[in-house]
């Protein structure tokens, strides 16, 4: 019989512990990488091979930032990098980056909103897809160099060619190129470590100037994802001096501008079952609680607490957890009994 495990088996570790009462119910398993200029100066959980996926897209987008600074406007470069829910602003600015004429060049999946309130029915369309301003870009930076629009998701397209191309600059020549494979838009994903994700993530803030992608994506949050999304709360709670971007099954980078990492901090937090936002949530809020930044919990648990596991924390840091709660101070105790059972017993 073929051996399914052709590939090194992830080391996955345990990140998060929820709680019932004491006792786990539920671990989350994952891998973290903390890299400082191209140094990794924490890793834990493995430095697991995965696909960048939606991650990447702002530096995916690197490829047209000179070609589409004075052409797309604040809000039109912010979807360009953006994963949305797919809500009626979202949708409003992917039609205006192109002319209702090419809307039919975009190959992005029909989809329904990533998320949707109440009993709303969408029927599915293209602009619902969360990627679907990336490929709205892509087509107009295409139109912009000439390149043909036919075919732009394919992996020997110039446009994916001049991603790697990027990717290989920052990550210099020992990087060897991973798996092509086709990302759930239809669009080219290319596999690396962890290690080098966090890489590319540190470099966005040595880069932070060189274009537009920090500036649009901290002026417009919420179109970066969209309501309670992690990373356009992240955008909003660090003053401007965090990016973050969620990436499909399990991903999140963040690219963090801190004096006490002066070549740039780039931290990418991957979830071994995919995505678990609220999983993500708590190893985020310590990784930015650690480095001084004020970021809420999720919604609470439902009778757990949840615990991180220290060693997700570079260990020079970890004397800062103590300070983090991950559950907010006014929510009832309602893990537990508001008695002793045994004693209850007893006194029956």
């Amino acid at each position: 019989m073929q051996n399914i495990f052709i590939r090194p088996r992830p080391d996955w570790q345990p990140l998060v512990e929820y709680r019932r009462n004491g006792i786990a119910e539920n671990t989350i398993h994952g891998a973290v990488a903390w890299v400082s200029g191209k140094s990794v100066i924490h890793s834990f959980g493995g430095n697991v091979e995965c696909y960048g996926r939606s991650m990447l897209k702002p530096q995916m987008m690197k490829v047209f930032a000179k070609d589409l600074e004075s052409v797309l406007d604040s809000e039109q470069k912010a979807i360009s990098v953006a994963s949305h829910n797919g809500d009626t602003e979202h949708v409003r600015v992917v039609k205006s980056i192109l002319s209702e004429t090419e809307w039919g060049l975009m190959q992005a999946p029909l989809d329904v909103p990533l998320v949707q309130f109440g009993r709303q029915v969408r029927r599915p369309r293209r602009w619902y897809h969360c990627c679907s301003g990336e490929h709205a870009a892509i087509l107009r930076g295409c139109r912009i160099r000439g390149w043909s629009r036919v075919g732009y998701v394919w992996p020997h397209h110039p446009f994916f060619q001049e991603f790697l191309g990027y990717i290989s600059r920052v990550l210099g020549p020992e990087w060897q190129r991973g798996v092509i494979a086709k990302d759930g838009c239809g669009l080219p994903t290319v596999s690396m470590t962890v290690a080098d994700l966090a890489r590319l993530y540190a470099a966005m803030v040595t880069e932070k100037n060189d274009d537009w992608i920090w500036g649009a994506m901290i002026a417009h949050p919420d179109l970066i994802g969209g309501f309670n999304r992690l990373d356009s709360t992240i955008l909003k709670a660090c003053g401007g001096r965090v990016i973050a971007k969620e990436g499909a099954d399990g991903l999140l980078g963040m690219a963090i501008e801190h004096p006490e990492y002066p070549e740039g901090l780039g931290v990418v937090i991957k979830i071994a079952h995919g995505w678990n936002p609220q999983a993500t949530w708590y190893v985020a809020r310590y990784v930015l609680g650690v480095l001084g930044f004020e970021f809420r919990n999720p919604y609470k648990l439902s009778r757990q607490k949840a615990f991180i596991v220290p060693d997700v924390i570079p260990e020079a840091l970890r004397g800062r957890m103590e300070s983090i709660v991950p559950w907010d101070s006014w929510d009832p105790d309602v893990d537990r009994w508001e008695f002793e059972p045994d004693e209850m017993v007893r006194r029956s």
